[in-house]
C-alpha cells in the first residue's frame, strides 16, 4: 500500500475516531453506557480510569489516539498509525469562533428596496388565493 493511501486511511480513521469517541462519551453521559458496543465501552472505561491520574484533555486525547489506532488497522492501514499533524484549536473555552461571516446579499437600489417587501407579501397572498380557487374548482369538478 502506498504512503498516499496510508495517509488517506489515517485521515479517515482520525476523523471517525474523533466523532465516534465524542458520540460515545455523550451517550454514556446521558445514561446509555450499556447500549454502546463492547469496544466503545472498553475505550470509555479506560478513559474514566485515566481521569483519576490526568486531566480531562489529556485523557480525551489519549482515548481518541487509541480509537484512531484501532480504526487505522481495521481500515487497512499498514504498520503503526502515523501521528496526526497538530490542529489549530477552533474553540476558546466554550465559545466557538466563526470561520467566516455570513454572505452578504447584493444591495438593491433605494427605489426597489421600498417596494420589495410589498411585492413579496402581495405575491404570497396572490399565490395562496390562486391555490384556494384551484382547490374549490377541483372539488366542484370532482363532486359532479
Amino acid at each position: 500500500m502506498s504512503s498516499g493511501s496510508n495517509s488517506s486511511v489515517a485521515k479517515k480513521a482520525r476523523t471517525k475516531a474523533e466523532a465516534d469517541f465524542a458520540t460515545w462519551l455523550m451517550i454514556a453521559k446521558l445514561g446509555g453506557f450499556d447500549d454502546l458496543p463492547t469496544n466503545a465501552q472498553s475505550f470509555l472505561v479506560n478513559y474514566r480510569a485515566r481521569l483519576e491520574t490526568m486531566s480531562e484533555a489529556e485523557s480525551t486525547a489519549l482515548a481518541v489516539r487509541e480509537v484512531y489506532s484501532a480504526y487505522y488497522s481495521e481500515m487497512g492501514g499498514v504498520g503503526a498509525a502515523p501521528e496526526p499533524k497538530a490542529r489549530k484549536p477552533t474553540t476558546e473555552g466554550k465559545v466557538v469562533r466563526l470561520q467566516s461571516g455570513p454572505k452578504s446579499r447584493p444591495r438593491l437600489s433605494t427605489a426597489r428596496q421600498s417596494t420589495w417587501p410589498i411585492l413579496r407579501r402581495s405575491l404570497s397572498a396572490m399565490l395562496i388565493f390562486a391555490g384556494m380557487v384551484a382547490l374549490i374548482v377541483a372539488y366542484r369538478v370532482l363532486m359532479q
